[in-house]
């Protein structure tokens, strides 16, 4: 398992920090933001094909033309590109 944190940009959360066990997110804790969203959204993602979130999270909009979602999968992109710190 893989320890992975990413910056967003845009979002009420300023952070996202995630583990990823081969290709399933395992555990995921978004830094900032609205609480109840961010540990609903936690809570939806774990046990998750990565390629599978990647289709339903990006491009999903709240504000400044992203999201705490669309965030989530260009971290997941990142990861899969090894973008993103370790």
């Amino acid at each position: 398992m893989q320890k992975f944190t990413y910056q967003t940009v845009g979002t009420c959360s300023r952070l996202i920090e995630f583990y990823i066990d081969g290709d399933v997110v395992k555990q995921v804790d978004f830094v900032g933001g609205c609480p109840g969203n961010a540990i609903g959204l936690a809570n939806l993602i774990q046990g998750q094909q990565i390629d599978d979130l990647i289709i339903k999270l990006k491009g999903v909009q709240c504000q400044n033309g992203t999201s705490c979602p669309d965030q989530f999968a260009r971290a997941l992109e990142a990861a899969k590109n090894k973008n993103v710190s370790a």
